[in-house]
């Protein structure tokens, strides 16, 4: 079991002489819609027998993975000084130089910060149109002033930011090439298979077209970086500097985005499924945004015992907690305590599925839900709105979702029984910190990556709603007051509000 210091999940991009770590859902299988299939890379028309056509694999679908590298004007605050969470605390302690490497120099240390520095970071990417496109993740291009794309040949391109998407870490971006460029297929993850090879390529520490392999390790992942967590496990490589690049099958199809490993851990790496990315990829490259369905409910783990108890058959679904007042759920009819088990055809099994299914679904579509209710199967049509300042259908979003969070300049989410199991705690109440704007309120009051809230004002907070409502109610305040739990230490953390 992971201690709670050690599962700050490590969003992959590389920065200058160290990582830094980043915040941390159609197109034709074929990409048809951004280019010529006279340019795609097609599969091998055999299966590939491992280890023998990795070599052949790597040559047909190498030249459309880039290193992407950019570059961020960043102005600092005055910051206080913060310990790590391991303990320490000498010159030469090696947790102190891993968070000086990781964390950008929070663990302390002396001498004049200047006001305003350069920060460069490298990342990954893989092209997807014989035009230009390029798919990578958010935080490796997030808030950079500067982006430049490295191909096989060493060329170079500054490219331009068409989109991107926090809630599932994805950005398109383009290059103007001065020919049509070799681009990869985009395949099925849906059908991926736990066990089955896959193939990571891409840019760790700057060492450009590092190619790794392995398998699934395990699938619908939830690791805590945002609402739509539905990640790829493997022990393929990845490493700091992979952000954003591709993961084979060993057709040669890209099945996912590299995105995320565990702090410490070995073999644990985790990947976008490229099913989701696809539709955000069609809606950036279009709008340059992501629109999502909203139903308007806060939803929870439906348990063998609540099931037993609600009369639920098959013991599948998901427990209705509350409605959002005047939302598309309320108006449609839909109650807390209802149990959710399909909606628009889709039968709905687990907690994180429904807010995948529902934000995948076009604003202003009328869809059937299928609810339990006493024991008794109703079916409510529902007319779905945009979500907008709205969560997803959760207990709480990665996003903040009212002003005062927004000033707070942080992103929280529920404890999900995942994260409670890698913190090692059976304590749920609470939110815990999956980013913190850099320069924010919240950032220069001392928040950091994987801290746990359980108090706002001296009142306990459960979950994502009750912080919002905490955070809002505390804006006449001079100061709002947080009891935060940092590994093994709890502390007051005090923040201005503007």
């Amino acid at each position: 079991m992971l201690s709670r210091g050690k599962v700050i999940v490590l969003l992959l991009a590389a920065v200058a002489a160290g990582v830094v770590l980043s915040s941390a859902l159609n197109l034709s299988p074929h990409c048809s819609a951004f280019g010529p299939d006279s340019a795609r890379v097609e599969p091998a028309a055999i299966s590939r027998m491992v280890p023998i056509d990795i070599p052949s694999l790597f040559k047909e679908v190498s030249p459309a993975v880039v290193n992407i590298s950019t570059t961020q004007v960043v102005k600092l605050g005055n910051r206080p000084m913060v310990r790590n969470p391991f303990g320490g605390g000498g010159h030469g302690d090696p947790f102190d130089d891993f968070f000086n490497n990781f964390f950008g120099g929070r663990g302390g240390g002396g001498g004049a910060v200047p006001r305003e520095q350069k920060r460069k970071s490298l990342g990954s990417g893989f092209i997807v149109s014989a035009d230009g496109y390029i798919l990578t993740n958010n935080h490796v291009v997030e808030n950079a002033d500067e982006v430049t794309v490295t191909l096989l040949d060493q060329s170079e391109y500054k490219a331009t930011v068409i989109g991107n998407d926090t809630k599932t870490d994805i950005a398109l971006i383009k290059i103007k090439p001065k020919s049509k460029l070799t681009y990869v297929q985009l395949g099925d993850s849906a059908h991926l298979e736990v066990g089955e090879w896959v193939v990571a390529i891409g840019n760790p520490f700057g060492l450009g077209h590092t190619v790794t392999a392995g398998i699934v390790s395990a699938k619908g992942r939830i690791i805590g970086s945002g609402p739509y967590d539905d990640f790829i496990q493997t022990d393929a490589s990845i490493n700091p500097g992979n952000s954003g690049g591709p993961l084979f099958n060993l057709k040669g199809e890209v099945v996912g985005i590299n995105t995320a490993i565990v702090q410490g851990g070995q073999g644990i790496g985790f990947a976008t499924p490229i099913d989701m990315a696809r539709s955000v990829m069609g809606q950036l490259k279009d709008k340059g945004k992501v629109t999502r369905g909203w139903l308007g409910v806060h939803i929870q783990k439906l348990t063998p015992e609540m099931a037993e108890s609600l009369n639920v058959p098959g013991g599948k679904g998901v427990l209705v907690a509350d409605t959002t007042k005047d939302g598309p759920a309320e108006k449609a009819g839909i109650k807390s305590g209802d149990v959710i088990v399909a909606f628009d055809g889709k039968t709905v099994v687990a907690e994180h599925e429904l807010p995948q299914i529902v934000a995948a679904t076009r604003p202003g579509s009328k869809v059937e839900v299928r609810v339990v209710r006493d024991g008794k199967e109703l079916t409510l049509p529902v007319t779905l709105t945009e979500m907008e300042g709205a969560s997803p259908e959760k207990g709480g979003s990665a996003e903040p979702d009212s002003d005062a969070i927004k000033r707070l300049g942080i992103s929280i989410q529920d404890i999900t029984p995942e994260i409670a199991r890698q913190l090692n705690t059976d304590n749920r109440k609470g939110v815990i910190v999956v980013s913190v704007q850099e320069g924010g309120a919240g950032d220069d009051a001392g928040f950091e990556q994987g801290d746990i809230v359980r108090q706002v004002n001296r009142q306990p907070v459960a979950n994502v709603a009750e912080f919002t409502k905490a955070v809002n109610q505390s804006k006449g305040n001079k100061v709002t007051m947080f009891l935060v739990e940092r590994g093994e230490a709890r502390i007051f953390i005090a923040v201005k509000n503007k």
